[in-house]
This record gives structure tokens, sequence and C-alpha cells, in this order.
């Protein structure tokens, strides 16, 4: 398994499997999160059998799933409200990492604590091109 660490505090990866949890929680997450759909998924993979196995190795666990045709403002609050409420690093997956990053970053503007150039930068450094999305992030940022 490969992840990207967009902060310190958050990273992201694409489809994750029960056999990974462990290694998660022994590089220091104490929260995952899923935002893949469980549509995408085989049952295995979807959010509820995940839930059961990351709550086993002890890692707290929120479904937030995000597919183009169901974006909403809510997604971005509620990825917020868990990274908010998370104790320790939040591992965030998705297909490939990118619907992670978008979320991360529109909370972050939406929230006043990054610019859109410094979301989108950071996710850049973490190798997720969010420059598509500048106009959207600029809407949200406050003021």
């Amino acid at each position: 398994m490969t992840y990207s660490n967009i902060t310190d505090t958050y990273a992201v990866s694409g489809q994750i499997t029960p056999a990974d949890l462990a290694g998660i929680k022994a590089a220091g997450f104490g929260t995952v999160i899923c935002n893949r759909p469980d549509a995408e998924n085989p049952p295995a993979l979807q959010a509820e059998a995940m839930r059961a196995e990351a709550e086993a190795e002890g890692l707290a666990f929120v479904d937030n799933p995000f597919s183009h045709q169901s974006f909403s403002l809510d997604l971005v609050d509620r990825q917020t409200e868990a990274l908010a409420a998370a104790d320790g690093p939040v591992f965030a997956y998705c297909a490939s990492g990118n619907r992670c990053s978008v979320l991360w970053a529109m909370g972050r503007v939406k929230s006043g604590e990054m610019t859109p150039e410094a979301a989108i930068n950071s996710a850049a450094e973490a190798g997720y091109d969010l420059s598509g999305l500048k106009m959207q992030l600029s809407a949200l940022a406050p003021g």
C-alpha cells in the first residue's frame, strides 16, 4: 500500500484492503475515512466491512462516500468535521486519493485555514493536481 501525505496529519491513498489496516494503525493513524462509494467496490471492500476491520484494529472509521454525481458541500463539511474530531492523524482513501484531496482542500479553504493557492500547492506536492478547481476553491474562500 502506498499513500501520500497532504499534511503531517492527513494522508490519502487509493483503495485499501482489510490487510492494510494494521499497517495504517502502525504508521500512527487514528482515523480512516472512506470516500469511495460502495457501488464501486465488491462487498469485502465496502464501507461496513472496512469499518468492522478498522474498528477491530482500534481505528475510528468514517464513511463519507463521494461520487461526482452526488457531490455537495455537505460532503466537505462531513470531511472537515471528521478531521476536527480525529484523535491523531487521518488516513483517507477513495479510488486514487484525488477525491480525498478535493474534500480536504475545499474544507481548508472554506474554513479560512488556507488560501486556494496554498491548498492547491499542498495537494500538488503530494501528487494531486487540483489546479482545475481554483475557481471553485476561490468561491468557497471567506470574505
